[in-house]
């Protein structure tokens, strides 16, 4: 099909004789026709952009929409911009389909510029594009319902039937080596474009379900607030009691249907503040080598940011618990915004049930640990690979209730740095900014606090446990 885009821009091309480019309507570049021109300007800023990162800014889009060409049912003629890059006129062919806009060809404009004829020769030629990416996305769409299918189904014969049917759908590309990807939290139930990336099969949004506040420390609070500490700061205030990341909305409708659902991932964490519904977004993509990942990566660093990339608005300090800041607290929210989890790559349609379990476990693991993300492989992710096997909110250990109460976050912080440090204190203080005699200080009250001994590795492997859950 990329071949008849290219035929029919080629053939727009000869018409207007004047390179064309095409476009989706979301501005990601499909084909173009060869610029054989000495002439500088025949390649201004906003052309160059558009065909070496197959995509145009929002500023451009919006600039170019400004004129109506999303309304348009014939050729618009735009004045150039220079300030905004646009240094020639231009001529914008909608490409539409029954009365949708699917996409555009653009030409530089010249004086004095194509004849009527030409140009309504030229929006036939436009026609026969909007009847292929209808055509285009009617596939798409069959894929992205079969695909979500597959990771909602309940498992047993329906789960069957429904790999049966997206086999089907893909084809050759069925029995070829792919890598899924869990792209959370994605805005909203809309999916982008196939051609986000190169080696994409298939989208489909999922249901990422919304937190809800839960009971920080059911059972009580524990112990008071830490006072001044001798050689150190006092604790911080604000903490683990903050609604955690692992409370899993039960509004009907928010969770995915049956049990199998769930246990691949589909219930767990990460989505926008509470309240909210929410979706992650599933990428199945080609592969030629399980050694060579690449284009899972570029995939995945794409749709992230498609997805807005950063922080949402109004989204907590970024990892601040984890890099030192006294009021930031282990589940305490999202940080990293929108991360991507990968699955191990693997051969075939018919194990996505578990590809989906380790790449929505990826994605949760990254958005409970920043430093994870925001793309995180499977194979990355150490423990974080056990702990999102743990049911969605399990409830704190009574051992450390008292430890992830707010007026405790320093400490909490202390005993999981000291912790993923093996023990050493001199690193440990190091990695604070703390006199050693400040930290152990600190550790003889994580001690009193939970009744652990820090020195009984079983003790030490209780505590880590639960201030990584916390996070989950």
């Amino acid at each position: 099909m990329k071949a008849d885009y290219q035929d029919l821009v080629d053939e727009i091309s000869a018409l207007l004789g004047a390179p064309a480019t095409l476009e989706n309507r979301d501005f990601g570049l499909i084909a173009f026709g060869a610029h054989d021109s000495d002439d500088d300007t025949a390649m201004d800023p906003v052309r160059t952009r558009s065909i070496l990162t197959r995509k145009s800014t929002p500023a451009v889009r919006a600039w170019f929409e400004g004129f109506g060409i999303t309304r348009a049912t014939g050729p618009v003629r735009i004045p150039a911009a220079p300030d905004a890059g646009v240094l020639r006129d231009r001529i914008c062919l909608p490409v539409r389909h029954r009365g949708v806009v699917l996409g555009y060809v653009w030409l530089l404009d010249a004086d004095p510029g194509p004849s009527a004829g030409r140009l309504t020769a030229a929006m036939e030629v436009a026609e026969r594009i909007g009847a292929l990416l209808a055509d285009e996305e009617r596939a798409d769409a069959d894929l992205s319902r079969e695909l979500r299918a597959v990771l909602t189904a309940e498992g047993g014969w329906q789960y069957d039937m429904a790999v049966a049917a997206l086999r089907t759908a893909l084809g050759r590309d069925a029995e070829g080596l792919h890598a899924l990807l869990c792209v959370a939290p994605w805005p909203g139930p809309g999916t982008p474009s196939v051609r986000t990336a190169p080696g994409i099969a298939a989208l489909c949004t999922v249901p990422w379900p919304a937190r809800t506040a839960r009971d920080p420390h059911p059972g009580g609070t524990g112990a008071g607030g830490a006072g001044a500490e001798a050689g150190g700061a006092g604790a911080g205030a604000g903490g683990p009691g903050a609604p955690r990341a692992g409370a899993v909305a039960a509004t009907a409708g928010r969770t995915p249907a049956g049990p199998g659902a769930a246990d691949r991932g589909l219930a767990g964490p990460g989505a926008p503040p509470p309240g909210g519904a929410a979706h992650g977004l599933a990428a199945l993509v080609r592969l030629r080598s399980a050694e060579a990942p690449a284009p899972a990566l570029t995939a995945a660093t794409r749709l992230r940011d498609a997805a807005g990339g950063g922080a949402p608005s109004g989204a907590p300090p970024t990892a601040v618990w984890a890099a030192g800041g006294a009021g930031a607290v282990p589940g305490a929210g999202h940080p990293a915004g929108t991360v991507v989890g990968v699955a191990d790559p693997r051969r075939g349609v018919g194990d996505l049930a578990q590809a989906w379990r380790e790449a929505a476990s990826a994605a949760r693991a990254a958005l409970a640990q920043p430093r994870l993300g925001p793309v995180a492989p499977w194979a990355s992710i150490g423990p974080y690979r056990l702990l999102t096997a743990l049911p969605p909110a399990p409830p704190h250990d009574r051992a450390v209730r008292a430890l992830l109460a707010p007026a405790h976050t320093e400490l909490a912080r202390t005993a999981e740095v000291f912790l993923d440090n093996a023990g050493q204190a001199g690193r440990t203080a190091a990695a604070l900014g703390i006199h050693r005699q400040t930290l152990y200080y600190r550790l003889s009250r994580v001690e009193n606090l939970t009744g652990l001994d820090l020195d009984e590795g079983e003790d030490r492997l209780l505590l880590h446990m639960a201030l990584k859950t916390a996070r989950m």
